[in-house]
């Protein structure tokens, strides 16, 4: 489709923003929850194991007491029976865990998964106005990393939180029965080690957020000089590229030795409290043990308590970062989710009659939104009957496309009507409407995919006898026959293994696939050498036969046999006839032929 600067709505910069402090937002985790209880039998698994692992661990240290007590000091130095019980709870352990990761696991892929399925289903019927307003490769950024984000939280964080819930109460509880005063110093040291770890630690999600934003400029500095290659060698600023690179890697270096050294503080902070921690315990404990108020097996049963509620309440502090960062990426999801499509089926649709192939334009005024002081189609009548050849022509910014747009219902008119076969678009399907038009864009748009699937696009059931069928009329047979691997051949990025000419004709044979009675054509020869443009000329006359054609042209030679020309300025229809009538008419499209014809 042509992309006349005046006829494609364009989107002004915005100045950013400052971000704001992320919040935790309970009503985006809800979106979150919603998807995740429709698995309720995984969802009981996932926290009965999740239970007999924490209590699991929570027996290792009795066990051990009883070791110590029952086996070397009361049963004759015999604590082989005990052995056998710890020995049975460390397999309950590994088991529970096993599957406690599995379902928790499982949960996660399945929950991104299914919202990756229901937003990507939403942006495919959302108008193709959202994607001028929001940019593809940040919405695939939300898709990607933002659902990364929410699948660590169902898949991990969650359950690792539960898990340490369990084991800090049970723990505490089991402490207060062996030994109630070493657990009273235990809980009020707790403090004293997990709020260091909570101050440092936001600062260093900080640097380690800045550190991360650091390396997703170097990708986009990556991906933007790789792909536009050809014009950086073309013009020698590869030099220039290089060092905006090393420039680039250089501040994400600077920004990780920032994060390395709070890491290794904290790191060395957090050791020497905790293992400070449980010296003065064992101290404390030791004189108890002297004095008999516990037992040896009791003071290390407290000392390994002490670690795993110490531990369980430190991991908590860190859940509650992560639920930030998820909820910021559920809410953002959740707006692609809740997207409401502009341009959707009416409640009680009309039933299109058999096609005929008729199209009209009932005095349309249209304005891009991005651009409302200015009207791409101003009080617009067309009408182009079943079979008819109309040929558009304008200057830049006349509204050319502006039509494509609107038969399409890429848009809606703000006044007028748009029709096909009698009936207003507004009142029927989309879906049944755009069945009956095909079209052929100037700029061919090719699909990463094989030679097969990207000529049955508009008919996706299309046989290889329909195939190579439509293709010997494209003038396309034959380089597809000479491709590697015939049909199955992949193209590559935008059909990059094929030459321009190639890619038109493949797209002239989609449409021809596609047989439906509307033809919207947008000059499809001019960026071609000459040999090219005559094979994609042919296809084209063999594909305009019997159908109603509407072709945007720009050279003006190739519109002399078409049944009218229509010649537009401004948004509206300044000339009508055909090609000797407005030549000799002396107005603008003698002016536009005189330019091309006479150079």
């Amino acid at each position: 489709m042509t992309n006349d600067i005046s006829d494609t709505p364009t989107t002004a910069p915005s100045e950013e923003a400052a971000p704001a402090k992320p919040k935790l937002n309970f009503g985006s985790l809800r979106m979150i929850g919603h998807f995740t209880i429709k698995y309720p039998r995984q969802i009981t698994y996932a926290l009965l194991a999740l239970i007999g692992a924490a209590a699991s661990t929570l027996a290792i240290p009795y066990g051990l007491r009883l070791i110590i007590d029952e086996g070397f000091v009361k049963n004759g130095g015999d604590p082989a029976p005990y052995f056998y019980l710890l020995l049975g709870i460390v397999v309950i352990i590994g088991v529970s865990t096993a599957f406690r990761f599995y379902f928790v696991s499982w949960l996660g892929e399945r929950v991104v998964g299914d919202i990756r399925v229901a937003v990507q289903q939403n942006l495919l019927r959302l108008a193709p106005r959202f994607f001028e307003e929001n940019r593809p490769g940040e919405i695939a950024s939300r898709m990607t990393a933002d659902t990364a984000i929410i699948e660590q939280i169902v898949g991990t964080t969650v359950s690792v939180a539960l898990r340490n819930i369990f084991i800090g109460i049970g723990g505490v509880t089991l402490l207060f029965g062996l030994a109630p005063s070493l657990t009273i110093w235990l809980l009020a040291g707790i403090p004293v080690v997990v709020l260091p770890i909570v101050f440092l630690g936001r600062r260093l999600e900080k640097a380690s957020r800045k550190s991360q934003d650091n390396v997703a400029s170097v990708g986009t500095i990556i991906s933007e000089a790789l792909g536009a290659i050809k014009i950086v060698q073309a013009f020698g600023q590869e030099s220039r590229e290089g060092i905006r690179f090393a420039d680039a890697v250089e501040g994400t270096f600077n920004a990780a030795k920032k994060r390395i050294r709070l890491r290794a503080f904290l790191t060395a902070l957090v050791m020497a409290l905790i293992f400070g921690g449980i010296t003065l315990l064992v101290w404390e404990g030791t004189d108890q043990v002297k004095d008999g108020v516990i037992t040896s097996g009791t003071l290390f049963a407290v000392v390994l308590y002490g670690a795993l509620v110490a531990g369980s309440f430190g991991a908590l502090t860190e859940v509650y970062g992560d639920l930030v960062r998820a909820s910021g990426a559920a809410s953002r999801l959740a707006e692609l989710l809740n997207e409401v499509p502009e341009i959707a089926p009416p409640a009680n649709p009309v039933i299109m009659p058999p096609a005929r192939g008729q199209l009209e334009f009932q005095h349309v005024r249209f304005r891009y939104p991005t651009r409302p002081e200015v009207a791409a189609l101003d009080d617009f009548s067309l009408k182009v009957s079943p079979g008819e050849t109309v040929a558009v022509v304008g200057p830049s910014g006349a509204g050319k496309s502006t039509l494509f747009q609107l038969a399409e219902r890429f848009y809606d008119p703000e006044v007028g009507t748009v029709r096909i076969d009698g009936v207003a678009l507004t009142s029927a399907d989309p879906a049944e409407f755009r069945r009956r038009i095909s079209l052929v864009p100037q700029d061919t748009v090719l699909f990463a995919a094989s030679a097969r699937d990207n000529l049955r696009y508009g008919q996706w059931d299309a046989s290889d006898d329909a195939i190579w069928a439509a293709a010997e009329k494209a003038n396309a047979a034959g380089f597809l026959s000479e491709l590697p691997e015939g049909l199955e051949t992949y193209l590559g990025e935008g059909g990059a293994r094929l030459s321009g000419g190639q890619r038109q004709r493949l797209a002239i044979a989609r449409a021809l696939l596609r047989d439906s009675p509307i033809l919207l054509l947008d000059e499809a020869t001019s960026a071609l050498d000459a040999e090219s443009e005559k094979l994609v000329q042919d296809a084209l006359e063999r594909l305009m036969v019997g159908r109603t054609t509407i072709v945007i042209a720009h050279r003006l030679a190739t519109v002399r046999s078409a049944d009218r020309i229509i010649v537009m300025d401004q948004g509206k229809i300044v000339e009508e006839g055909d090609h000797a009538t407005l030549s000799a008419a002396g107005g603008l499209y003698a002016r536009l032929a005189s330019l091309q014809f006479d150079a």
